[in-house]
C-alpha cells in the first residue's frame, strides 16, 4: 500500500465497540521528554515511547543537529554528541510541530544565540507565543520572533521569579527546562500541573534536580550545572487517548473497557458524562512505570445521554482538559436536548466542529468560540477530508464509527500526529474501518 493510501480511512459505521483496549502512553509527554534529554549529556533512554508521526518530526530534528537517536523496540535511545550543530538543523521537520518550542528552554543552555524555525503543528487561529517568551525573559532569554524564525539569545542565566501569563502547559515545561540548570533557586507561579508537566517535573528529578511542588500551580526549582547521567525514563499514559476510547463508546452506544487510563486526569470529564447520563464504573486502581500518574480501568456501559445543562468548557488542570473538549461535540449529537460548547481558548476550532454536519449533526455556530450541538440525531456517513487540526480531525472519525453507512476521512496526517496503529486498536474492539 502506497503512503498517499495509507492517509485516509475508511469506516463502515454503526457498528457496536466491545472488549478492553489499553491507553497509550502520551504524546505530549513524549514531545516535552525528547526537548528535555537535550539537557543530559549522558545517555537517556525513554521507555514505552509512541510512535507517532509528532515523535518522528522531533527525532529527525534532534538526528539532524548530530545527536544519536535509536528506536529499540518501543524504546528511544538518545546520546547527545560532545557539540550539537544547529547550522545543519532539519527545518521541514521541525517546521511541522510546535512541539519544536519545547527546545528552547534546553539550548539556552548550550548556546549563548541560536535561531530555530518557526513552530507549525495544528492550525488553530492565532496561538501567540507570548507566554514563553515572556517566561523565559525573566531568566535573561530575549526571543525575537521572525517571519520564519526564533531568534534567541543571552549574556548569561539567573534563577527568578517566574509568575506566567497563562497557565501554559508547553510554556511551564519551557520554564522549567531553563531553570533546571541554572544553579540557585528559581519559582514558576501559575504553573500548569497538567500530566506532561508532571512527567517533566519526574524526569527532571531523576537527572538530580530538585522540583518542589510536583502537582500544584507553584514550582520551586534548584537548579545544577551539569547534567551527564545515563537515566532510563517511562513515558506515562495520555489521558486524551483514553478519551477517545470513552467518546467512542459513548457515541457508538457501546460496552467498553478501558485499561491504564489516568483517572487523575479523565475525573471532570466523566463527572461531566455522568451528568448527561452515561453509566460506567472506575476499578483496577494502579501506579504508571513512571511512578506519578494513577492509573485505572474505566468500564462504560450503553447509556442514553442528555445534554449536560451548563456550557462545556475546558480549564487548566485540575479543569476539563482542553484537548479533551472538541470530543464532547461529537458526544453532544448523541445526547437529548442542547449542547453548548465554549472553546476559548482558540479561535478557529470550534469552526472545525461544524464539519460534524456533514455527518448529519445539527449544530449552530455561535461565534468563533463557541458552538450549540442539537441531539440526539441520525447520523450517516460521508466522505470528508480531515481539517489541520488533531482533535477536530479524530471527533470526525468517531463520528463515522457511529454513523449508519460508508465514510471516507481524507488526509489524516493529523491524526497521525497523536495516535498510533490507530486502525488495528480500532478493529480490535470491533470497529469497521481500513486503510485505503
Amino acid at each position: 500500500m502506497s503512503k498517499a493510501e495509507e492517509n485516509n480511512f475508511i469506516v463502515e459505521g454503526g457498528h457496536p465497540l466491545s472488549g478492553s483496549i489499553t491507553t497509550n502512553c502520551s504524546k505530549n509527554g513524549a514531545v516535552a521528554m525528547l526537548g528535555a534529554s537535550l539537557l543530559n549529556k549522558g545517555t537517556t533512554t525513554l521507555r514505552r515511547v509512541p510512535k507517532i508521526e509528532e515523535v518522528h518530526r522531533l527525532i529527525e530534528v534532534l538526528r539532524s543537529i548530530g545527536v544519536s537517536v535509536e528506536w529499540k523496540d518501543k524504546d528511544v535511545v538518545i546520546t547527545p554528541p560532545e557539540t550539537i550543530s544547529l547550522e545543519t538543523i532539519d527545518t521541514a521537520a521541525a517546521v511541522r510541530t510546535r512541539s519544536i518550542l519545547m527546545f528552547i528552554g534546553s539550548l539556552v543552555h548550550l548556546f549563548p544565540t541560536f535561531s530555530i524555525p518557526q513552530s507549525g503543528g495544528c492550525t488553530l487561529g492565532l496561538r501567540s507565543v507570548r507566554s514563553h517568551l515572556w517566561a523565559l525573559e525573566k531568566f535573561g532569554i530575549n526571543i525575537e520572533t521572525l517571519s520564519d524564525s526564533y531568534q534567541v539569545t543571552h549574556d548569561g542565566l539567573a534563577p527568578a521569579e517566574v509568575v506566567l501569563y497563562e497557565s501554559s502547559d508547553t510554556a511551564t515545561i519551557n520554564a522549567l527546562l531553563a531553570a533546571a540548570k541554572i544553579p540557585g533557586t528559581s519559582v514558576i507561579k501559575y504553573a500548569s500541573a497538567n500530566y506532561q508537566v508532571q512527567e517533566v517535573c519526574g524526569f527532571l528529578q531523576e537527572l538530580g534536580v530538585t522540583i518542589d511542588g510536583l502537582g500544584s500551580t507553584t514550582l520551586s526549582v534548584t537548579g545544577v550545572p551539569e547534567i551527564r547521567k545515563d537515566i532510563s525514563y517511562a513515558i506515562g499514559e495520555d489521558p486524551i487517548d483514553a478519551m477517545f476510547f470513552i467518546a467512542a463508546a459513548a457515541t457508538t452506544h457501546s460496552a467498553l473497557t478501558i485499561k491504564n487510563a489516568p483517572i487523575e486526569f479523565l475525573e471532570v470529564e466523566l463527572e461531566v458524562l455522568a451528568k448527561m447520563g452515561l453509566s460506567f464504573s472506575v476499578t483496577n486502581h494502579s501506579l504508571s512505570e513512571n511512578g506519578i500518574t494513577k492509573l485505572a480501568d474505566i468500564h462504560i456501559e450503553p447509556s442514553d445521554l442528555i445534554a449536560f445543562p451548563e456550557k462545556i468548557h475546558a480549564r487548566p488542570y485540575p479543569g476539563l482538559n482542553i484537548d479533551n473538549l472538541p470530543f464532547f461535540a461529537v458526544i453532544a449529537t448523541r445526547a437529548e436536548g442542547e449542547t453548548l460548547i465554549h472553546d476559548w481558548v482558540y479561535e478557529k476550532r470550534a469552526i472545525y466542529y461544524t464539519e460534524l454536519d456533514r455527518l448529519g449533526a445539527d449544530t449552530v455556530l455561535m461565534d468563533p468560540h463557541r458552538i450549540q450541538i442539537r441531539g440526539p440525531v441520525h447520523l450517516r456517513g460521508a466522505e470528508i477530508v480531515a481539517p489541520p487540526a488533531l482533535r477536530p480531525a479524530t471527533i470526525l472519525l468517531i463520528g463515522m464509527l457511529a454513523a449508519e453507512g460508508i465514510s471516507t476521512l481524507r488526509n489524516i496526517y493529523s491524526i497521525n500526529r497523536g495516535y498510533e496503529d490507530l486502525v488495528n486498536r480500532l478493529t480490535s474492539i470491533g470497529a469497521h474501518i481500513k486503510h485505503a
